[in-house]
Protein backbone atom coordinates (compact mmCIF):
# COMPACT_ATOMS: atom_id res chain seq x y z
CA UNK A 1 0.00 0.00 0.00
CA UNK A 2 1.12 2.96 -0.65
CA UNK A 3 2.14 5.20 2.04
CA UNK A 4 0.78 8.52 0.56
CA UNK A 5 -2.19 7.57 -0.31
CA UNK A 6 -3.60 7.86 3.63
CA UNK A 7 -4.45 10.80 5.34
CA UNK A 8 -5.05 10.86 9.22
CA UNK A 9 -8.55 11.26 10.20
CA UNK A 10 -8.45 12.24 13.65
CA UNK A 11 -11.93 9.74 13.74
CA UNK A 12 -11.78 8.19 16.92
CA UNK A 13 -14.66 5.05 17.69
CA UNK A 14 -14.76 3.47 20.85
CA UNK A 15 -11.05 4.12 21.36
CA UNK A 16 -9.64 3.36 17.80
CA UNK A 17 -8.19 5.80 15.52
CA UNK A 18 -9.27 5.13 11.74
CA UNK A 19 -7.52 5.96 8.70
CA UNK A 20 -9.24 7.44 5.90
CA UNK A 21 -8.03 6.28 2.20
CA UNK A 22 -7.77 9.53 -0.10
CA UNK A 23 -6.15 8.73 -3.34
CA UNK A 24 -6.28 10.71 -6.39
CA UNK A 25 -7.99 7.76 -8.39
CA UNK A 26 -11.49 6.84 -6.92
CA UNK A 27 -13.72 3.95 -7.02
CA UNK A 28 -16.45 3.12 -9.57
CA UNK A 29 -19.76 1.57 -8.29
CA UNK A 30 -18.25 -1.95 -8.17
CA UNK A 31 -16.09 -1.01 -5.49
CA UNK A 32 -13.00 -1.94 -8.31
CA UNK A 33 -10.37 0.95 -7.99
CA UNK A 34 -10.90 3.64 -10.60
CA UNK A 35 -7.45 3.81 -13.39
CA UNK A 36 -6.36 6.42 -15.37
CA UNK A 37 -3.83 6.05 -18.00
CA UNK A 38 -1.74 9.09 -19.93
CA UNK A 39 -0.17 7.80 -23.10
CA UNK A 40 2.17 9.86 -25.03
CA UNK A 41 2.29 9.35 -28.46
CA UNK A 42 5.23 11.92 -29.88
CA UNK A 43 6.36 9.60 -32.94
CA UNK A 44 5.46 10.04 -36.43
CA UNK A 45 5.28 6.23 -37.00
CA UNK A 46 2.22 3.86 -37.40
CA UNK A 47 3.80 0.72 -35.71
CA UNK A 48 4.23 3.52 -32.40
CA UNK A 49 0.93 4.73 -32.64
CA UNK A 50 -0.80 0.87 -33.24
CA UNK A 51 1.02 -0.14 -29.91
CA UNK A 52 -0.21 2.76 -28.05
CA UNK A 53 -3.95 1.91 -29.67
CA UNK A 54 -3.53 -1.65 -29.02
CA UNK A 55 -2.47 -0.62 -25.19
CA UNK A 56 -5.19 1.36 -24.35
CA UNK A 57 -7.37 -1.54 -26.09
CA UNK A 58 -5.87 -4.37 -23.91
CA UNK A 59 -6.25 -2.21 -20.38
CA UNK A 60 -9.96 -1.64 -21.62
CA UNK A 61 -10.31 -5.22 -21.87
CA UNK A 62 -7.83 -6.70 -18.98
CA UNK A 63 -9.56 -3.91 -15.98
CA UNK A 64 -13.01 -3.01 -17.61
CA UNK A 65 -13.57 -0.16 -19.81
CA UNK A 66 -15.70 1.61 -17.38
CA UNK A 67 -12.92 0.92 -14.85
CA UNK A 68 -10.32 3.19 -16.47
CA UNK A 69 -9.99 6.71 -18.22
CA UNK A 70 -7.49 6.98 -20.63
CA UNK A 71 -6.06 9.59 -22.49
CA UNK A 72 -3.66 9.67 -25.44
CA UNK A 73 -1.28 12.72 -25.89
CA UNK A 74 0.21 12.95 -29.20
CA UNK A 75 2.85 16.54 -29.86
CA UNK A 76 5.81 16.78 -31.78
CA UNK A 77 5.92 14.44 -35.09
CA UNK A 78 3.26 12.06 -33.35
CA UNK A 79 0.84 14.87 -34.21
CA UNK A 80 1.02 13.99 -37.64
CA UNK A 81 -1.27 11.12 -37.41
CA UNK A 82 -3.91 12.58 -35.92
CA UNK A 83 -3.78 14.72 -39.47
CA UNK A 84 -7.16 13.52 -41.70
CA UNK A 85 -4.83 11.08 -44.06
CA UNK A 86 -3.12 9.33 -41.32
CA UNK A 87 -2.65 5.77 -41.88
CA UNK A 88 -3.80 4.71 -38.27
CA UNK A 89 -6.96 6.79 -38.49
CA UNK A 90 -9.70 4.21 -38.58
CA UNK A 91 -7.88 2.82 -35.31
CA UNK A 92 -7.93 6.40 -33.85
CA UNK A 93 -11.45 6.53 -34.82
CA UNK A 94 -12.63 3.43 -33.10
CA UNK A 95 -10.21 4.38 -29.63
CA UNK A 96 -12.62 7.66 -29.67
CA UNK A 97 -15.49 5.15 -29.65
CA UNK A 98 -14.48 3.48 -26.96
CA UNK A 99 -13.87 6.59 -25.24
CA UNK A 100 -10.58 6.87 -25.08
CA UNK A 101 -9.78 10.76 -24.74
CA UNK A 102 -7.19 11.19 -27.92
CA UNK A 103 -5.69 15.16 -27.93
CA UNK A 104 -3.52 16.99 -29.82
CA UNK A 105 -0.55 19.33 -28.82
CA UNK A 106 -2.36 22.96 -30.22
CA UNK A 107 1.69 23.98 -29.73
CA UNK A 108 2.76 21.03 -32.09
CA UNK A 109 -0.31 22.28 -34.55
CA UNK A 110 0.58 25.90 -34.47
CA UNK A 111 4.85 25.31 -35.50
CA UNK A 112 3.75 22.34 -38.08
CA UNK A 113 1.03 24.95 -39.55
CA UNK A 114 -2.18 23.18 -39.10
CA UNK A 115 -5.39 23.77 -37.87
CA UNK A 116 -8.43 21.97 -36.84
CA UNK A 117 -9.52 21.22 -40.10
CA UNK A 118 -6.40 19.12 -40.66
CA UNK A 119 -7.42 16.85 -38.14
CA UNK A 120 -8.83 14.15 -37.43
CA UNK A 121 -12.89 14.32 -35.89
CA UNK A 122 -13.60 13.94 -32.60
CA UNK A 123 -10.25 13.75 -31.00
CA UNK A 124 -9.36 17.21 -28.87
CA UNK A 125 -7.09 19.66 -28.00
CA UNK A 126 -4.48 21.21 -25.05
CA UNK A 127 -2.50 23.98 -25.27
CA UNK A 128 0.78 21.94 -24.56
CA UNK A 129 1.00 18.16 -24.92
CA UNK A 130 3.86 17.86 -22.21
CA UNK A 131 2.22 20.47 -19.98
CA UNK A 132 -0.70 18.12 -20.13
CA UNK A 133 1.20 14.96 -19.17
CA UNK A 134 2.71 16.65 -16.45
CA UNK A 135 -0.64 17.66 -14.92
CA UNK A 136 -2.25 14.31 -15.29
CA UNK A 137 1.05 12.44 -13.82
CA UNK A 138 0.48 15.14 -10.94
CA UNK A 139 -3.33 14.32 -10.57
CA UNK A 140 -1.63 10.59 -9.87
CA UNK A 141 -2.49 9.36 -13.29
CA UNK A 142 -0.06 6.28 -14.59
CA UNK A 143 2.14 7.31 -17.39
CA UNK A 144 2.94 5.31 -20.66
CA UNK A 145 5.09 5.69 -23.12
CA UNK A 146 5.07 2.73 -25.82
Amino acid sequence: MNRRLFIHAGVAVAGATFLVAAGAQGTVATGQKRHKLVIQVSDNDAAKWNLALNNAKNVQDDVGAANVDITLVAYGPGIGMLKLESPVGARVAEALKANVRVVACENTMRGAKLTKDDMQSGISYVPAGVTEIMKKQGEGWTYLRP
